[in-house]
């Protein structure tokens, strides 16, 4: 007689469950990122305005644009632009989104992003940063400034905006605006009013300072628990790299006019490429506190 045997059918997986995954953790590229950006803002100092050789090279530089005159006027309209109106301008714009999205308390955020970084770009400046006199008798003048005041204050305009919009225009935002910094940093130097270091240092600053609030803001909420490797090295490793790589150009120009233009062109693609490693860290973070509860009671 023959024997049957049937084999059991699987155990039936419970209604409503899902496989469980690890997710990636926002909070540690963020906290990366901010470790990478100021990292690379020390390096900035150190080489360009701790070391002899960095001063020659950037005094230089300030020398052939004090001596270009009028052959950078696409810079003057950076001359004639008044700092305080255009931050007063944008606060004042900062908190008409908030109030038109509703979204009043994201409006703060925002205005402490776009002043956090202004406040400690002028204390480093004026109170913990030097610059080692060179002997220059050229007239370049040997006052610290580093980082930027305008750079900083272009960058952290951009950050603010981008953070107060609907987070699907954060990309655009960011990306588009990278060219406005940009100009600005090729401005500065163009008119002889700061070095490429001090440019590259308010968009480290101001990066560095964006993504630590981030991070406290991403480790306030639910987040996930899986250490992505490769963003968190890039976060970390790229910001000093790219500070190496413009100090080792910048070094092998050997006239006044190559040095002139190596900064300018390396100020605009430092800021460009600031953005952009900023960008990605900071995307999909979910600042706006009224969104983070929507969210979390979908997934219930």
């Amino acid at each position: 007689m023959a024997v049957i045997f049937f084999e059991a059918p699987p155990a039936a997986r419970p209604a409503g469950s899902a496989p469980v995954t690890r997710a990636a953790s926002r909070t540690a590229v963020l906290a990366a990122s901010a470790a990478g950006f100021a990292l690379a803002f020390v390096a900035a100092y150190l080489l360009f305005v701790r070391t002899e050789a960095g001063r020659g090279v950037e005094n230089g530089v300030v020398r052939s644009a004090q001596s270009a005159g009028t052959t950078v006027d696409w810079a003057a309209p950076l001359r004639e632009a008044d700092l305080v109106v255009v931050l007063g301008g944008v606060a004042v714009l900062l908190v008409v989104i908030s109030l038109v999205r509703r979204r009043l308390a994201l409006g703060v955020m925002a205005l402490v992003l776009l002043a956090a970084p202004l406040v400690v770009a002028q204390l480093l400046k004026l109170y913990v940063l030097e610059r080692p006199s060179t002997g220059d008798r050229l007239g370049v003048a040997g006052h610290n400034s580093f980082p930027s005041g305008h750079v900083s204050a272009a960058m952290a305009v951009l950050v603010a905006l981008a953070i107060v919009l609907p987070r699907r225009y954060r990309l655009p935002a960011l990306v588009t605006g990278g060219f406005g910094v940009a100009w600005v940093s090729a401005a500065a130097v163009a008119l002889g009013w700061h070095r490429l270091s001090d440019t590259v240092g308010g968009c480290l600053l101001v990066a560095a300072v964006t993504c630590a609030g981030a991070a406290v803001v991403s480790a306030r909420r639910p987040d996930g628990d899986r250490v992505p490797w490769v963003p968190v090295s890039t976060g970390f490793l790229a910001p000093p790299a790219l500070v190496l790589a413009g100090f080792a150009v910048l070094s092998t120009a050997t006239s006044g006019a190559a040095q002139f233009v190596a900064a300018m062109v390396l100020a605009g693609l430092s800021a460009m490429a600031v953005v952009l490693l900023l960008t990605g860290p900071l995307r999909r973070v979910t600042f706006d506190p009224a969104e983070s509860r929507v969210r979390r009671l979908r997934r219930r």
